[in-house]
């Protein structure tokens, strides 16, 4: 049975949604908005959204930066969020891959996307609700992993098509503004 005080969350990919994707972005000098994220987050927000950044970062597990770095990196962005009046529920990251790591970093795991193990977790220690929660990602992987959790509505940011059940967007600006019908 459902929990009745379970909230929907906008589940958001980092690198190419939130901010441009320059590679291996690790520390906050780095870190450049997308046009228009700062209003989508808020707009979210005002829709009721529980935010939830997951994001794979195999950066770390490439030895390009360490875990203590992405950390760093988020607690500036939260902050950074705070003070513009949205609060970022968690972020959840996956600094594994499957063949390009190294030591305990190189793995097949259940949290990088397209598994859908961060997406899980955040649900169930921010006590979300999947069926009416959203993902906003820039890849096929993340919609997969929003799929296999079970997320109800999923938009993919790309200058192309999309598949048939995820909504193509420019932006999350303009998720945003689909949401707002």
């Amino acid at each position: 049975m459902p929990d009745p005080h379970a909230r929907p969350a906008a589940f958001l990919d980092r690198d190419g949604v939130i901010n441009a994707d320059h590679g291996y972005v690790a520390n906050w000098g780095d870190f450049e908005f997308m046009p228009g994220a700062e209003d989508a987050l808020r707009g979210l927000k005002s829709l009721g959204f529980c935010l939830v950044i997951v994001t794979n970062q195999s950066g770390i597990g490439r030895g390009y930066y360490t875990e203590t770095d992405v950390d760093k990196l988020h607690q500036t962005l939260i902050a950074h969020c705070a003070a513009m009046g949205v609060e970022i529920a968690g972020i959840y990251y996956c600094p594994h891959h499957p063949s390009e790591a190294k030591g305990d970093y190189l793995q097949l795991c259940e949290c990088r996307k397209p598994a859908p193990g961060m997406l899980l977790t955040a649900s169930k220690e921010l006590n979300i609700d999947l069926d009416v929660s959203i993902m906003v990602g820039d890849k096929p992987s993340d919609m997969e992993a929003a799929q296999r959790a079970g997320v109800g509505k999923r938009f993919q940011v790309t200058q192309g098509s999309a598949d048939a059940d995820v909504i193509a967007v420019a932006s999350l600006l303009e998720a945003v503004d689909y949401l707002r019908g």
